[in-house]
């Protein structure tokens, strides 16, 4: 992921792909964009928990997931950059199966975001693999789904140790 300037509201706008990579405009913000995604996540899976059980939400998520690679795939090309800074919904979804998966409490939640933007941004192997030599959407939402598996290890071994 590089730091380039945010597109318009216009690109955004211009093509569903472009609208959900960008995180439904949460990618737009002019600094942390990848925080600000992980936030929409959070935010919107508190919206929508209540209606969905967890097999539907799972569906849900993988048809989400594999929907993103075309997303990232079409907004990174228009971008010229596979992993342009505004497409977050690589941080989206996979932030969603940890929420699912995550012990119940806003203060697992709170651990939860805070683990997974750790890990999102130091990017361990093989996360740092995919983002250096998987340069498509596939790789740009494998490198966060590694992200999240390393969260839900550290939760659980969280939730081992000190219960909950």
């Amino acid at each position: 992921m590089t730091l380039a300037r945010p597109p318009s509201v216009r690109f955004l706008l211009a093509h569903p792909a472009h609208f959900f990579a960008c995180g439904c405009g949460s990618g737009l913000a002019p600094w942390a964009p990848g925080t600000f995604g992980t936030l929409f996540a959070w935010a919107s899976f508190i919206l929508f928990r209540p209606h969905f059980g967890d097999g539907q939400l799972l569906f849900l998520f993988a048809v989400a997931y594999l929907a993103g690679i075309w997303f990232i795939e079409v907004a990174g090309r228009a971008l010229g950059e596979p992993d342009h800074g505004s497409i977050v919904w690589d941080e989206i979804v996979p932030f969603w199966f940890v929420l699912l998966l995550a012990p119940p409490g806003w203060l697992w939640q709170l651990a939860a975001f805070l683990l997974f933007r750790l890990f999102d941004i130091s990017k361990p192997q093989p996360a740092r693999w995919f983002d250096e030599k998987v340069k498509n959407g596939f790789g740009v939402m494998a490198d966060d789904l590694v992200a999240a598996g390393y969260t839900l290890f550290v939760l659980a071994l969280l939730r081992y140790t000190i219960g909950g």
